[in-house]
């Protein structure tokens, strides 16, 4: 898809008056959980829980029924306490009094399963359904993509906004535009780097995919993480890019007795790109790199920041995404940053309210970026009362 990826989804205004209604909202609270030491599980994050409050109140507000339903974790059709949402609702229970949540979707074996059985099942007894799941809407799952089939629905607030801003990044962005790239696995980001390429001004890499750029450019890299099977894959970006493509020109690595994580040892040690001794794990970009990254970042007029520069959650290599979140947050241009360990970054270093537009999604913003489309918002441009639906 090209264009909006916005249009044609209908919002809240285009549902039927909600007054007296029933609503079903399908929302993303995939949050962590912490167990204190009383025993008491709860809610480590509530950023997910809270971007969803405009939709919730804005329907509550209106006089609508409001029940959630959402997911959590993995649990494959099995219930468990460790999948139980029952910490979720208690703090939505603070948050939007009134609004119901119901037990974990993916209890259910049919939600996964796009089961249409599941779904009608779900959408039973209810009046409207909006969907307000962007870190979902990546995913053709019964909730997701159901319940449009058959109820009058429309996109919420977080959901629309995460489609116009990210899609935005797509259409015109103001230049220069510089996309931040980071994370472990090449493969997961291969698909949106050749998108944003299409795009971008610079593009810069870091993380522990930047090793197999450099090894397909023809550096020792050591013992540092590398895709073998996809150096083809960054040699045609490297050419294809004609030198927009940013790589670390040191790094920051550790030896090979060295262990990160608990009972971590070793001191990391600043090396060229061209002197990685065998062995070596790079796992930060190096001082250097940092200052050249900030550099581009800092005269960007668009930038958009996905992935951390190094094994962040390790003090000894949290240098490099410190650097870019800093100068994300000091840009004065449009700064956005797609889910995941880039906001759990930002929010420890405390950046975030700095940022202009934090994305709740972290598959999903991928996805987004590398197709203009995601299955959530596909199955609303066809909802009863999306516009043009009664057209054809």
């Amino acid at each position: 898809m090209t264009g909006d990826p916005s249009a044609g989804v209908p919002s809240l205004e285009d549902l039927p008056p909600v007054e007296g209604r029933r609503v079903l909202v399908r929302v993303d609270y995939n949050v962590p959980l912490a167990t204190g030491d009383d025993g008491a599980v709860t809610v480590a994050d509530d950023f997910r829980v809270r971007a969803t409050l405009p939709t919730l109140r804005w329907l509550v507000e209106r006089g609508a029924q409001v029940t959630a339903c959402a997911h959590l974790g993995r649990p494959a059709g099995e219930r468990g306490p460790d999948t139980d949402l029952a910490p979720v609702r208690s703090l939505l229970a603070e948050l939007a009094p009134g609004v119901a949540l119901l037990d974990n979707l993916r209890w259910e074996p049919g939600e996964e399963a796009c089961d249409d059985g599941f779904a009608h099942r779900l959408a039973d007894g209810f009046d409207c359904y909006v969907n307000d799941a962007f870190g979902a809407s990546h995913r053709a799952h019964a909730s997701i993509v159901g319940p449009p089939r058959w109820l009058p629905s429309a996109a919420g607030r977080l959901l629309a906004r995460e489609a116009r801003v990210l899609g935005g990044l797509l259409g015109a962005p103001e230049r220069p535009f510089v996309a931040v790239v980071g994370g472990a696995k090449v493969k997961d980001k291969l698909g949106v780097l050749r998108s944003l390429l299409d795009v971008v001004d610079e593009l810069v890499v870091g993380g522990g995919m930047a090793f197999t750029f450099l090894a397909a450019a023809g550096h020792r890299v050591g013992g540092s993480l590398v895709d073998e099977s996809r150096l083809d894959d960054c040699r045609v970006l490297l050419d294809k890019a004609a030198g927009r493509i940013l790589v670390p020109s040191d790094v920051l690595a550790l030896d090979p007795q060295g262990t990160i994580g608990e009972g971590r040892g070793g001191t990391g040690q600043v090396r060229d790109v061209a002197e990685v001794p065998d062995g070596w794990r790079g796992l930060d970009i190096g001082p250097a790199t940092a200052a050249r990254y900030a550099a581009a970042i800092a005269g960007a007029r668009t930038v958009l920041w996905n992935g951390p520069m190094g094994v962040f959650e390790d003090d000894r290599f949290a240098g490099g995404t410190r650097a870019v979140a800093e100068a994300v947050a000091a840009c004065a241009g449009h700064t956005v940053v797609g889910g995941g360990d880039s906001v759990a970054a930002l929010d420890r270093l405390g950046l975030c309210g700095r940022v202009e537009f934090v994305s709740t999604g972290g598959g999903a913003t991928l996805e987004l970026l590398e197709h203009g489309d995601l299955p959530g918002l596909q199955a609303l441009r066809h909802a009863p009362n999306a516009p043009g639906a009664s057209a054809g």
